[in-house]
């Protein structure tokens, strides 16, 4: 695939990306990633600490705050190269999510507090926003939040909680006033998961594993200093996350390593000239080359300030879509080829993970606002109907 991104400067900068990768990507983890294994909280959090140490951990955070200073051009030159040397793509929460929320809307102090230790990886965060009665109708949550002597006492439960296993830290959306309209009496708070009245229990999810789980809250004190902004904001708040987080599932460098994959596998197996195969590859491509435009363009509006609003949406719809489109091909393209033989549970490369990295793939159009909602958000707020 030719890139948007290959003038000399660039080349340079993804030079030095791979060099640093080399030497600092545990070998084990490289293969994981390419071969599209589970990965652990170990290798997470190891290449995180080699991240930091460079810099590099934070790429879209300002200076001010512990982020390298890259320009969106930057930061899709790093994702790409980043996947296309296996490392492992680092859970958002932190770093995307409250992250950017605490440098916009949090006090000083949960600043000073929480922003260090999330780019050193001290603490993981979690995100408690769906419920089980409220995932895609997000604002008919029900976990409530009544006031006491000095903070709130929340009640309630979190679902499809991702690494909550591994996490210190949940930021929640809670409701605090139950009489305001839905969207209206809302908060966003920060729990430390060692608080009293906290638990977790996995769910295993069709792939087998058990990287989601459900939170139960059960008359757990926040005091008011961990509420984030004012108080019935929190709706205002999430809107905002949640565009920082559909920015980044467009996925272009997932979705060239994933179109590498394809080819290897098509090579191993002799269907590299199969003409199918061929025409597919070639429509995935086009594909990836407009949406990375796409979100070259949004990543710039970011950089100057300007808010991104509904365009997220559709990038959040197409990245999904093009990203689950290849997952099948993989089948496809794979054939008997991943399954284990009789005399062997080993499958040989490149066809190691294909079902898992199928069945684990197909949530990508359910979270972070599923894609019927996502064009609901377009139909009326881009198209006015």
């Amino acid at each position: 695939m030719s890139d948007l991104l290959n003038n000399a400067e660039d080349e340079r900068f993804r030079a030095e990306l791979r060099d640093f990768v080399t030497k600092k990507l545990h070998s084990e983890t490289r293969d994981k990633v390419a071969q599209g294994a589970p990965l652990t909280r170990e290798d997470f959090a190891r290449w995180h600490r080699s991240l930091y140490e460079k810099g590099w951990v934070a790429p879209a955070w300002p200076v001010e705050f512990g982020g390298p200073g890259w320009s969106a051009r930057k930061r899709l030159i790093a994702d790409e190269e980043m996947f296309r040397l296996h490392t492992p793509p680092l859970p958002g929460f932190g770093l995307k999510m409250i992250g950017p929320i605490l440098m916009r809307f949090g006090s000083e102090a949960q600043q000073v507090r929480f922003l260090p230790r999330i780019l050193s990886g001290e603490d993981w965060w979690c995100q408690g926003f769906s419920e089980p009665g409220a995932g895609s109708d997000l604002a008919s949550l029900r976990m409530r939040a009544k006031r006491c002597d000095g903070g709130w006492k929340l009640s309630g439960s979190k679902i499809w909680t991702t690494y909550a296993q591994f996490a210190n830290w949940i930021f929640c959306l809670v409701r605090t006033d139950p009489e305001a309209k839905k969207q209206g009496g809302i908060s966003m708070v920060l729990v430390d998961m060692a608080s009293d009245g906290v638990s977790c229990q996995p769910i295993r999810l069709m792939d087998g594993t058990e990287e989601v789980n459900e939170i139960f809250l059960e008359e757990v004190f926040v005091s008011d200093e961990m509420v984030v902004g004012e108080i019935n904001m929190g709706w205002t708040y999430a809107k905002t996350l949640l565009e920082h987080e559909r920015l980044g599932i467009g996925g272009i460098g997932r979705s060239k390593h994933l179109l590498q994959r394809v080819r290897d596998m098509a090579d191993a197996n002799g269907r590299v000239n199969d003409p199918a195969i061929v025409a597919e590859l070639a429509v995935f491509e086009i594909d990836v080359i407009a949406i990375e435009a796409f979100t070259l363009r949004l990543l710039a509006a970011a950089e100057a300030g300007e808010r991104i609003g509904a365009e997220a949406s559709l990038l959040k719809i197409r990245g999904t879509e093009i990203q689950q489109g290849l997952t099948e091909l993989m089948l496809d393209v794979a054939g008997p080829a991943m399954l284990p033989e009789r005399e062997s549970p080993c499958v040989e490369e490149p066809f190691e993970n294909i079902a898992y990295q199928f069945l684990n793939w197909r949530k990508l159009s359910i979270y972070g606002g599923s894609n019927e909602i996502q064009r609901g958000i377009l139909a009326s707020q881009v198209l006015g109907l």
